[in-house]
């Protein structure tokens, strides 16, 4: 997933995608560990999409004024 389209997203929609993809990363860390994975680099990339969605979505909570 791209900048672009992540910025595209609601914020509904950004928090569902974080959620999905920490617990597929767990899964993920989880099949690693009890016997290697095809590509192990699905890890990083994951763990990666997670900080850009994560950024995105911190960036939008400090740009709303507070009430």
């Amino acid at each position: 997933m791209k900048n672009v389209e992540i910025k595209a997203l609601t914020t509904e929609v950004l928090q569902n995608h974080i959620q999905s993809e920490k617990e597929s990363l767990q899964r993920t860390k989880f099949a690693h560990a009890i016997s290697n994975i095809e590509s192990p680099i699905n890890i990083r990339a994951t763990r990666r999409l997670i900080a850009r969605l994560k950024t995105e979505f911190h960036a939008r909570q400090t740009a709303q004024p507070k009430q």
